[in-house]
């Protein structure tokens, strides 16, 4: 099949690279491509924009399959042209472009479908934009409507700063007819993620997490950029939040945008907010990320045109991820001055070197050849992009291929993964295990919790029965590999905590759970009646019980640290105040 991929930067090169790996690719075109697309693939002056020379191109080209790359031509209706015309194309039509193409849409519909995020007000005017930032704590966020390339928000501490941000957007025009309308949004503290799925409308496909580092500077700092680096996976990412999000976020958005008239099929990418057990919405695109994309497909094992087959022909069911386990990254390279001013044209040095680095992939950006050199043709340049045993090693891996390239006024950040980097050196203090992974409804409870109080834990299945080697080896090295409690849900004859509990002096905590006619009272009675010495610490059934299994790890740990005691304060009068709030509304 001969494939058009239409776009020109690091996402897209990676898209020609992971293509041209298919057995059924026999050609790959390009429009309009760079500088590094161009040496594995044809490229064709098209802008992304032209949706009627890309039409054009691909009838005459007789294009089997076209891939969209930025946002800009999905949310001008480039999927609804292609099928008109009969063309097989891979995106949400403009209906469901619009996800991305406007925030007052997202931000209204979010609110009309219960996902969550942040508190906000849309507005036409200056005056009544202005007027809500009255209602607002600082700092907080404004954001131009439309599209911006990814510069359209911005975050400001004082209500001087706003009312200026408006001006920019409304009045000045920054960002275009992008600024008509603005959103006036709370600010929500925590940590960014990712979510990245591909979608047929009815099925979601998530890929694994990552996280971008939006910031120019180092340790988060300056203006926001479209990416200056990735990861993938997000340690901030755990299985207990993963399937949150599918839950409260992803699936309701596509059945929310099919109730709507807008079935969306293609690439749905949820950026969150996270912090704590509070999982919040701050934006969805409609395409894949870019810088997120590099590292993404660097482990994606699966064909790719299979996958989107899969999406276009509504059979995505039958499709299962095969994801590499290893961790990747991306450090990106960009021209002095962005996301402001800058200079093109700069002669790049080294990429042949770079290239030679083991495990390391370098996808273009902004570049362009000049005779037999490649120069600097944009704000980012190149996507340095590593895999690795570890997150370490793809970062060593990355950044030796980095400092191997060179071209005048280069910038790039030097602590691209630090979030990772430190979580990873936070040991879990709470093992939460489960004889099923049916069982992680339930015990999300407690790692709800536990995440809540800022408390590091892992999850794992280690079943008393059909994995008793597994689990006694879990116990054995919980304390080494530096637990403190380990909390076990189990049914039926719940043998799993007395297991862990005759293989370890850790405390156990043991959580009955309902999973026969006896509605939990068979694993119940099993779970408190351990021999003398096997100890287990026995809660209620279901998740009532596995939330107060973590309130009491809580408490465990919190006899050895003040801030945990603090937290655990907080929660009680918390609870107060919601028993209070009852009453007052009964009239009591």
């Amino acid at each position: 099949m001969k494939v058009l991929v239409i776009g020109s930067g690091g996402r897209e090169h990676a898209l020609v690279w992971k293509l041209k790996q298919s057995k059924t690719v026999k050609a790959v075109v390009c429009a309009p491509g760079n500088a590094g697309i161009k040496a594995i693939a044809e490229c064709v002056d098209i802008a992304a924009g032209d949706l009627a020379g890309l039409l054009d191109f691909a009838v005459k080209e007789r294009i089997d399959l076209t891939i969209v790359g930025p946002e800009e031509p999905l949310a001008k209706g480039i999927v609804d042209l292609f099928e008109e015309n009969g063309l097989r194309i891979f995106g949400p039509n403009s209906k469901g472009a619009i996800l991305e193409g406007s925030k007052v849409f997202t931000k209204d519909f979010c609110a009309k479908y219960r996902i969550p995020t942040a508190r906000y007000g849309a507005f036409t005017k200056r005056g009544a934009a202005k007027k809500f930032l009255k209602t607002m704590d600082m700092p907080c966020v404004i954001k131009a409507d439309g599209l911006a390339a990814g510069k359209g928000v911005i975050i400001v501490q004082t209500i001087a700063e706003a009312e200026q941000a408006i001006d920019l957007i409304m009045k000045d025009k920054a960002f275009g007819a992008a600024g008509n309308q603005v959103v006036v949004e709370e600010f929500l503290q925590g940590e960014e993620a990712s979510f990245i799925a591909f979608t047929d409308g009815t099925t979601v496909l998530p890929l694994p997490s990552s996280q971008d580092h939006k910031a120019i500077f180092e340790g988060d700092l300056g203006p926001n950029t479209g990416g200056m680096g990735a990861y993938s996976p997000a340690p901030v990412m755990t299985d207990a939040l993963t399937t949150r999000v599918m839950e409260e976020i992803m699936l309701p958005t596509i059945r929310g945008m099919a109730s709507e008239g807008r079935p969306y099929k293609g690439m749905l990418y949820a950026g969150l907010m996270i912090d704590g057990d509070r999982i919040n919405v701050l934006e969805f695109n409609c395409r894949f990320g870019d810088p997120e994309c590099q590292p993404l497909l660097m482990r994606l094992n699966n064909d790719l045109v299979e996958i989107i087959n899969g999406c276009i022909d509504g059979t995505l069911d039958r499709i299962q991820l095969d994801i590499d386990p290893r961790p990747t990254v991306c450090v990106v390279m960009a021209s002095e001055g962005y996301p402001g001013k800058y200079v093109t044209g700069k002669t790049i040095a080294g990429l042949a070197q770079a290239a030679k680095v083991g495990g390391v992939e370098v996808f273009h950006a902004g570049t362009a050849t000049k005779g037999r050199q490649v120069i600097t043709s944009g704000g980012r340049v190149l996507g340095v992009t590593a895999i690795g045993a570890t997150i370490k090693e793809a970062l060593d891996r990355a950044y030796q291929a980095v400092d191997l390239i060179k071209w005048e006024g280069c910038y790039f950040r030097r602590d691209i993964g630090h979030r990772a980097l430190a979580r990873l050196n936070k040991r879990p203090l709470v093992g939460i295990v489960m004889g099923s992974d049916s069982d992680l409804p339930v015990m999300r409870a407690a790692a709800d919790f536990l995440a809540s109080m800022g408390v590091e834990f892992e999850l794992s299945v280690n079943s008393a029965h059909r994995t008793p080697e597994q689990a006694s080896t879990y116990a054995r090295t919980a304390r080494e590999r530096g637990l403190k409690i380990i909390i076990a849900g189990a049914g039926m004859a719940a043998h799993l905590a007395g297991v862990l509990a005759a293989h370890t002096n850790l405390p156990v905590i043991g959580v009955p759970l309902d999973a026969s006619s006896l509605n939990g009272l068979d694993a119940l009675l099993s779970t408190v009646q351990m021999p003398p010495g096997i100890p287990v610490a026995t809660m209620g059934i279901g998740k009532a019980g596995a939330k107060n299994a973590a309130v009491l790890a809580v408490r465990i740990l919190a006899l050895e640290d003040a801030s945990l005691h603090a937290k655990l304060e907080q929660h009680v009068r918390e609870m107060a105040e919601q028993v209070a709030a009852k009453n007052k509304a009964l009239g009591v």
